[in-house]
């Protein structure tokens, strides 16, 4: 009974970590599901987005500026792993890669802007004496200053956006890209400038969670992107395995990857109030998302073999 308790009180906490990371879980289905690229940039571009608004933040300045110059920083990532794509020919996975060793030593000199020190591991942000857009501290207040509230709205905010730019010539030439690279090429559609328009939205959508995750949790770490593909993933696919034939509009589909991410994090935090280590998470998650990887495999194996089997019977 303790351990339901326990859970409930939780569940607003794990709201709006998951509201958060959902940002992140977009930025994944782009190009998991849009692009048909794994893209391991986010390990690092999350990250620089919580170092660039976190460093901003401490200097003064404006948070929603702060969070803006965190999305370009993201972009900026996503760019030059599209160019070692596309322009130097590198494999995807593998320009991602590269570009987030890159990032794992540029996120420690960003963190050290304004110290002596050359380099920086960690960063601490206040709600006290910073002006941060979102806190855990008040996730459980009925007032404006609940963070679930500001991340539903930002998240809504970016659902919109995504699904207008995706509705356009533009967008609709980069998920024919994904979809088809001959046959978009056949008609003419420029695929390579497309992989990399691709990479840069989805790691904006990345660096500004980072952003976000930054302030809520009042921390800015070196690892704290360390695994984020995973759990991105795991979003997306909780969220495709549950939701995918209720939600068929694409704007609803980016929404499902958020709703996988909220379930991700109220299964974790389920989890820890049983008596998991919290040093196991890394292999709960990967249980997690081999089980809703296969359960669509199997669910299409022997489901429509049965159906197949009746069929032929009748």
């Amino acid at each position: 009974m303790n351990v339901l308790l326990s859970f409930v009180n939780s569940l607003p906490g794990a709201c709006g970590q998951g509201l958060a990371w959902g940002l992140m879980a977009i930025g994944v289905y782009l190009t998991y599901k849009i692009l048909d690229v794994a893209d391991l940039t986010v390990d690092g571009s999350l990250a620089t987005g919580g170092a660039v608004c976190g460093v901003l933040i401490v200097m003064g300045v404006n948070p929603w500026v702060a969070m803006l110059a965190a999305i370009l920083a993201g972009m900026l990532a996503g760019l030059v792993t599209g160019l070692l794509h596309t322009a130097c020919g590198i494999p995807a996975i593998l320009s991602g890669i590269l570009t987030q060793l890159a990032l794992y030593s540029l996120n420690l000199r960003i963190m050290a802007i304004g110290d002596t020190a050359k380099t920086k591991a960690t960063l601490a942000l206040s709600v006290d004496r910073n002006p941060l857009l979102v806190s855990s501290r008040f996730v459980r207040e009925l007032s404006l200053r609940n963070p679930i509230l500001l991340l539903a709205i930002i998240v809504a905010a970016a659902i919109g956006l995504l699904y207008w730019f995706f509705g356009t010539e533009l967008g609709c030439s980069i998920r024919a890209t994904g979809a088809n690279q001959n046959m978009s090429r056949a008609q003419g559609i420029n695929t390579d400038k497309n992989k990399v328009l691709g990479l840069v939205v989805s790691n904006g959508m990345v660096a500004m969670s980072g952003a976000l995750l930054a302030q809520y949790s009042g921390s800015v770490t070196i690892d704290m992107g360390r695994g984020a593909i995973v759990i991105g993933l795991a979003a997306v696919i909780i969220g495709e395995v549950l939701l995918d034939k209720v939600f068929r509009n694409f704007a609803l589909k980016l929404l499902a990857s958020v709703i996988g991410a909220i379930i991700y994090y109220a299964v974790i935090t389920l989890v820890l109030r049983l008596g998991l280590e919290s040093t196991d998470l890394k292999l709960l998650t990967a249980l997690v998302v081999a089980v809703f990887l296969t359960v669509p495999n199997w669910k299409e194996k022997f489901f429509t073999k049965a159906k197949k089997e009746v069929k032929t019977d009748a």
